[in-house]
């Protein structure tokens, strides 16, 4: 198991994993890119250095890792199969500053953070079931990554890049470009991976913003922007008035609605939009006027 697979080749990739009693597992949504253009672009623009510290999620069996040890040494993967993790240690058992982290991404992340800090870098081809779920935790946690280039599918990669009033635009949206600046690298074919998925991806490139995080409380920040999205088809009033009634801090209070009436008011925005049309500047000052006018921290 010493010698790298040809990570190109379908019919090589398939009988490396028959000859070691291996199996790709649905359940993990296991791909291998196969198309080695792409993953040299998206390695391309990680704009690595030898010093930089790379997190890698869904190695595999390490063909992106290869790459990425051709620029820095510094690689720290996280890896759910137990046979991939096997033949990572394997092949990349000379180099010094490689780190395994074994099992679920979602759960052990923070300890990672805990246990090396964390990086300049991130890369991964990530499953649809987890894609937005580590992004999410990732900001909402303050676990900003200068750098992060991430494939997933297509309908994942327009919701974090759509703009306002539009198709895809959500509290996703909202909530990635609230972090970061974020790009579309290339659109990715089914045939660029084996086995081929259902599904077109995209790789986008995240890009941490400097002037951040652009209001004064981050926790009130996020949940202004779920209660604003709770209900697309109502008005931002509603959805306002709701989520003021049931918060932690007020209680149910009875003149939410006037509150709501007054701030928005204030703020030149009209009560009767939905909150795909707001900007993440708006909301930005709708959670800074609330603290403002009422005095309100979303984490008391």
């Amino acid at each position: 198991m010493s010698v790298l697979p040809n990570y190109d080749s379908p019919l090589a990739l398939k009988t490396f994993l028959q000859e070691h009693g291996m199996a790709m597992q649905k359940k993990f949504g296991q791909n291998f890119m196969i198309n080695p253009s792409i993953r040299r672009r998206l390695v391309d623009s990680l704009d690595l250095n030898e010093c930089s510290t790379v997190w890698e999620i869904g190695p595999g069996l390490g063909a992106i890792t290869s790459d990425l040890f051709s620029r820095t040494e510094n690689v720290l993967v996280f890896e759910i199969d137990r046979g991939f993790v096997a033949a990572l240690k394997e092949f990349f058992r000379n180099r010094n500053s490689f780190t395994v982290v074994e099992g679920d991404v979602l759960k052990n992340w923070k300890q990672a953070v805990s246990a090396y800090g964390l990086p300049d870098r991130l890369i991964g081809n990530l499953p649809y079931n987890i894609a937005a779920t580590i992004i999410a935790d990732m900001i909402s946690e303050g676990e900003r990554i200068d750098t992060m280039v991430i494939t997933v599918q297509k309908e994942v990669a327009q919701r974090m890049t759509a703009k306002p009033d539009t198709e895809h635009y959500s509290s996703f949206s909202v909530l990635c470009q609230w972090a970061y600046s974020v790009e579309t690298i290339t659109d990715i074919a089914a045939g660029a991976f084996w086995p081929r998925p259902n599904v077109t991806s995209r790789a986008v490139k995240m890009k941490k913003k400097t002037e951040w995080p652009c209001c004064s409380d981050t926790a009130l920040f996020q949940s202004i922007l779920r209660g604003l999205f709770s209900s697309r088809r109502k008005t931002i009033k509603n959805n306002f008035t709701a989520w003021l009634a049931s918060s932690t801090y007020y209680g149910n209070r009875e003149d939410s609605e006037n509150i709501v009436r007054n701030m928005l008011s204030g703020l030149a925005i009209d009560p009767g939009r939905r909150a795909e049309t707001l900007t993440v500047l708006d909301f930005c000052r709708i959670s800074d006027k609330l603290i403002e006018l009422y005095g309100y921290s979303g984490k008391s």
